[in-house]
Order: structure tokens, then C-alpha cells, then sequence
């Protein structure tokens, strides 16, 4: 299988993954510094994919990601696939491809807990908001809420320091980001969403250099993840059992 696939069967050769990632998301992709391992969803993924080319998940080499490079790590053919909560569009597939989706997700609204002012996307009508560059939530928010004034930073951590400070009314990221910040970041009542998701689905994919047939070998890796139940599982452990949920969704179709 990895002979037949031009992609894969360099890496084999090279002896090693190049893997553009964070390791800042506590249910995706979160290190360890005590035991210099990573943890979540998307380290479970990426993982097992290295182990299932390499046969060791130990033999890759990391560079962190921001929402601003990843294109620029692939088209420059600095990292062989990039996992990063990377959300398919079409501006986006016009210079890279993506293998998945994986998982799929909404927008939603942070605020601070004491806020009462903003209970949903009418609320931040001319408030400023902070939104990450690069990421899909300055063009959802600006489609939902054009009187919002957004005001853009590199990295999710700045757009919450923003919003302790007071230099910003309210936060835009994923859902699914909003619920680890409110729930796993050690801080009891500091946060809240407000209102309901919104926002079309979003889906995370794999990134892969534009026209590489890696998209084929690791959408089949994904099948088989799903099939085997190891989605599932990792679903389970990584987020659901961290998160409240209950039920474990069906995992997204490979290539839709």
C-alpha cells in the first residue's frame, strides 16, 4: 500500500514525518510538558497515521502551526501534512488539498461570564469582536453580523487575552474550541457562550500539498480508522467523556 502511493513511500524512505501541528488545543493536540507527549483528537489521528507509515508515532518531526501558515508550510513543502483544526473551504483548496473531513463543527460566541449584555449574534452590533486571522471566523462573522467591528489576531489565546481586557466585547471561535476554553482551561466562571452556534458546518480536514495523492492514501487510512471503531473510541476518550457528551456522533463521510 505505501509503495503503491508516491506521498507515503517518501516518507517511509525519509525515515520520518514531517507534521505541521499545535499543541496548544486541549481536546485536539495539547503537550504534556511533564511527559513531552501529545494529547487529543487530532494527536490521536495524526499518531496513529505516522505509526501506520513508519510503524513508530515517535519518528516525526514538528513544526508548530498558526493559522497563517499553514498554506505556506505546504506550498513551500515544508511538512509532509498539516493537523491543525483545519477547516475545509474553497479559498482554500485553490493552493492546497484535504484529505478528510474528520470532524465537523459551528461557530459560537465567547464572552466574559459576568457579561449580560451579549446573549446571541444580534448583540454585537457595533461591538468590536475578536476573531483570528486566517481561520474561517472573520468571514462568518462578518456575513452574520457586518455591523460587528472586528478586530483580528494571530493566535486564539490573543483574541482571550482581548477579551479580558476589555479591548474587545466578545470572542468568535469553534464551538467545540469554546467548550474546552470554558470547561478545561482552569478557569471556574471566567467565561461563557453566548447564544447558540451558528455559522455553516465547519469541517476539519488534513492538509496536503495542492494535487498531492496523499489525499488518497490518507482518506483511506481515515476509512479504515473509522470502520476499525478507532474513531469512535478516540471521539469518546478525546472529547465526549471530557466535554459531558453522552453519545458518540456517527464520524463524517471520507471526501464529502
Amino acid at each position: 500500500t505505501i509503495d503503491a502511493n508516491a506521498w507515503a513511500k517518501a516518507i517511509k524512505e525519509a525515515g520520518t514525518f514531517r507534521l505541521g501541528a499545535t499543541r496548544t488545543s486541549v481536546l485536539f493536540s495539547q503537550l504534556d510538558e511533564t511527559t513531552g507527549k501529545v494529547y487529543g483528537f487530532d494527536a490521536a489521528i495524526y499518531l496513529s497515521l505516522i505509526r501506520y507509515i513508519l510503524g513508530d508515532e515517535t519518528k516525526y518531526d514538528y513544526t508548530q502551526m498558526t493559522s497563517d501558515t499553514r498554506e505556506s508550510v505546504l506550498q513551500n513543502d515544508n511538512v509532509d501534512a498539516v493537523f491543525a483544526t483545519y477547516s475545509i473551504n474553497e479559498k482554500r483548496k485553490e493552493v492546497i488539498s484535504f484529505a478528510g473531513p474528520y470532524f465537523t463543527t459551528q461557530q459560537g460566541i465567547l464572552v466574559a461570564a459576568d457579561n449580560q449584555d451579549i446573549n446571541g449574534l444580534d448583540d454585537l452590533k457595533g461591538k468590536k469582536v475578536a476573531v483570528q486571522s486566517g481561520s474561517t471566523g472573520p468571514q462568518v462573522v462578518e456575513e452574520f453580523v457586518p455591523e460587528a467591528e472586528l478586530q483580528e489576531f494571530s493566535k486564539d489565546d490573543e483574541c482571550r487575552a482581548a477579551l479580558e481586557q476589555g479591548r474587545v466585547a466578545g470572542a468568535d471561535e469553534e464551538k467545540q474550541e469554546l467548550e474546552e476554553i470554558v470547561d478545561f482551561l482552569k478557569n471556574p466562571g471566567k467565561y461563557r457562550i453566548a447564544g447558540d452556534a451558528f455559522g455553516p458546518e465547519d469541517k476539519y480536514g488534513i492538509g496536503l500539498k495542492l494535487g498531492s495523492d496523499g489525499v488518497d492514501f490518507v482518506n483511506a487510512f481515515l476509512e479504515k480508522f473509522e470502520k476499525d471503531g478507532k474513531w469512535a473510541d478516540f471521539y469518546k476518550i478525546c472529547i465526549a467523556d471530557r466535554t459531558g457528551v453522552s453519545t458518540v456522533p456517527e464520524p463524517p463521510a471520507i471526501g464529502a
